[in-house]
């Protein structure tokens, strides 16, 4: 059998730009689901066993159904978006695009479901339930990209790997010890802290403008996704 066909993930338009602006989604919709939907972790899925294990005690810590839920949904969406990159590479098509946009409709599901299920005012009740799944399924299909097509890019979505290796790489350039790979340690930490910075940045403001204007805060994070894919655009028709 001859082996699949597969092309090489594009360069990216714009790195120093796309990636903290991904990392702003990522830490503003982590913070709206966090605050919306009773401590719900819509990018970092793990996180939701911990309040898991807290409500075996802590009866206060609702929500359980959809904490439960979210691994499954997470790893549906990223399967799906795997199967639907390498089915794109097979034919020779390039998967950037409509993946940003699979994920702006699923953020689109999650405002809507919202707003439709307002006021929402129990973790369990089905319109929480299904926004809030939503909200995994669309940061799902972003955690897939960064694996898949933003290769070059650091994570946009889970910062504990970033913040350590810019903690260990400002170590060895203050003690000397990296001399030989200074200017390689120097371009990795200059990769890596902006979508750090990013990501911390969209946490404050998806707090902030949830309490400013509710839900409807979304649609900061969706236009944000429609300028990575404009950038994206751009850059398939280079290629």
């Amino acid at each position: 059998m001859a082996d699949p066909i597969s092309i090489t993930p594009p360069a990216i338009a714009r790195p120093g730009t796309v990636a903290p602006l991904l990392s702003f989604v990522a830490g503003y919709v982590d913070t709206v689901g966090f605050i919306a939907l009773f401590g719900l972790f819509t990018a970092h899925v793990t996180g939701n066993f911990v309040l898991i294990g807290a409500s075996l005690v802590q009866p206060a810590h609702a929500g359980v159904l959809a904490k439960l839920l979210a691994l499954p949904v997470f790893i549906a969406a990223v399967a799906m978006t795997t199967a639907f990159v390498r089915r794109r590479e097979r034919r020779q098509r390039r998967s950037l695009t409509p993946v940003l946009w699979a994920q702006i409709v699923l953020l689109g599901g999650f405002l809507v479901v919202a707003l439709l299920a307002a006021p929402i005012i129990h973790a369990d009740a089905p319109g929480a339930v299904i926004a809030g799944l939503l909200g995994v399924a669309a940061m799902g299909v972003q955690n897939a990209a960064s694996r898949l097509i933003f290769t070059s890019l650091s994570p946009t979505t889970v910062m504990t790997g970033n913040v350590t290796q810019v903690v260990i790489d400002s170590v060895d350039l203050l003690r000397g010890s990296n001399a030989d790979n200074r200017a390689v340690t120097q371009a990795r930490i200059s990769k890596m802290w902006p979508p750090v910075l990013a990501f911390a940045v969209g946490a404050a403001a998806g707090a902030v403008l949830l309490m400013q204007i509710g839900i409807v805060c979304l649609l900061l994070p969706m236009l944000a996704i429609v300028l990575v894919s404009r950038l994206a655009i751009a850059q398939e028709v280079r290629s």
